[in-house]
């Protein structure tokens, strides 16, 4: 990934400053490997340097756990001095902030080298590699995400969320009614203004579903030949929606699993891949006779097990497991079946695709689409076959055999040959060593349960 050409960048700034002359501030953006949105406010007379020279942060933002503490076992840190690299707009990301009281716009970023090669630890240019595999072969991913989450009361109890109150009846939801249209009329303002701030920051947001626990919903984002700019959006949906929420007094929480006997919340992937000319390679009447999603199905079923730390790369994303919540715990495929791991929508021939329903919505996005993607290319250069689509359920016929706890899953990551062909190495080690620095940390605490067991029992 070259530096984009600077004249490009100003002649974008000059445009948006020229239509938005109220924007006093700009909140300049860059995710780290947990998806966290960091960064740095600057004042509006500011964006012009940023766009010719980016900005300075350390490069051990890409080594920070979940609290935002840095782990020094990632080298990022300490070792190299809490050096800085340099940061640079990317093309086409600035835009409005319409939840902010002060006029403020913000622009995602990508970290380089000092010398101006991409960083390897930017979870973006992760992706990035992986992608560049298929322009080798002529083809192009187009992607779209469904992005899951709750609405919660700003005020918990005893340290646990709360669905919200309804502006519309005052009560507190407890229904697990699915797509009941009536729970969308209960936050109406709430999600409508989540949909319009979408398209007013050029995220294409096409929809907004109930799901099956109180406050829960879903948004369906447009598809787009584009994998990076499809993780893009994720990531600005997820600022959107907490920020929209909060202006209507309430919080959100993309937790895998916020509610111990609900539902959690998934980040469902749909891909699709163009070849030169712009067909969809997956088109077919019957897709068992389509050599292509075949093979595509077969090399991510093959790698699953060792995407898990990506796909659930939390301690909490391994309680969201459950065939009463539809998410699959086996490599597994079928045709228009949710209940299995890789579903292949068939509506029409020319929309055939392949659905990853595993991942949470707690999973930075560049990674989990850099390891579903590194599945679909080992599939396709190696011809594998997935075995025969399950039908009905697949719970009752396949046992669970995916990782269900973080420690497996990223010794699963450490020890694939695989993954480590599309993914840098370094960068694995790094991921390891966050989410076992985490781990650790939760292992050392003590619960409530365990105080309610233990204490004056034994």
């Amino acid at each position: 990934m070259s530096v984009p050409p600077r004249v490009v960048q100003l002649n974008e700034a000059n445009a948006f400053l020229k239509k938005h002359p109220e924007v006093l501030f700009v909140d300049l953006l860059i995710a780290d490997m947990n998806g966290v949105v960091r960064g740095k406010r600057i004042e509006r007379a500011s964006l012009h340097k940023v766009y010719e020279r980016g900005i300075n942060l350390p490069a051990s933002l890409f080594a920070l756990d979940i609290n935002g503490s840095t782990v020094e076992s990632t080298g990022l840190g300490l070792d190299i001095g809490d050096a800085d690299r340099i940061c640079y707009p990317i093309p086409n990301t600035l835009c409005y902030e319409p939840w902010q009281k002060r006029p403020t716009a913000q622009l995602l970023m990508t970290m380089h080298e000092l010398e101006g090669q991409p960083f390897f630890a930017d979870p973006r240019e992760v992706l990035r590699q992986v992608v560049e595999k298929f322009d080798e072969l002529g083809l192009t991913i187009c992607a779209a995400f469904e992005l899951e989450f709750y609405l919660i009361d700003q005020a918990n109890v005893n340290g646990r969320p709360q669905p919200p109150l309804s502006p519309l009846s005052g009560k507190r939801p407890h229904s697990t009614q699915v797509y009941l249209i009536d729970d969308l009329d209960e936050y109406a303002e709430c999600l409508q203004d989540i949909l319009e701030g979408a398209k007013e920051q050029g995220i294409p947001a096409d929809a907004i579903v109930k799901e099956s626990a109180p406050a829960q919903f879903e948004v369906n984002l447009h598809h787009v030949a584009d994998p990076i700019k499809a993780c893009d959006y994720a990531l600005l949906l997820k600022r959107l929606v907490k920020n929209i929420a909060y202006d209507h007094e309430m919080d959100t929480t993309f937790m895998a699993k916020p509610y111990p006997n609900q539902a959690g919340n998934g980040l469902h992937v749909h891909i699709s891949i163009l070849d030169k000319d712009g067909k969809n390679i997956f088109s077919c009447e019957d897709p068992e006779q389509n050599d292509a999603l075949r093979h595509a199905i077969g090399g991510v079923l093959e790698t699953m097990p060792a995407s898990m730390a990506f796909l659930c790369p939390n301690v909490n994303s391994y309680r969201r497991f459950g065939a009463q919540y539809y998410v699959p715990n086996s490599p597994s495929w079928g045709i228009d079946n949710r209940t299995v791991a890789l579903r292949v929508p068939n509506d029409s021939a020319d929309a055939v695709r392949i659905e990853h329903r595993v991942a949470g919505a707690d999973a930075n996005p560049y990674l989990l689409l850099s390891a579903v993607l590194a599945g679909v290319h080992h599939g396709l250069t190696n011809k594998i076959e997935p075995g025969a689509p399950i039908e009905g359920n697949s719970y009752e016929q396949n046992e669970q055999s995916l990782p269900n706890n973080l420690r497996d899953a990223l010794r699963e990551l450490d020890d694939s040959e695989v993954l480590a062909r599309y993914i840098d190495p370094k960068y694995i080690d790094i991921f390891v060593a966050c989410k076992e620095s985490e781990l650790a940390e939760f292992e050392n605490s003590i619960s409530d349960l365990e105080y309610n067991w233990y204490l004056h029992t034994v």
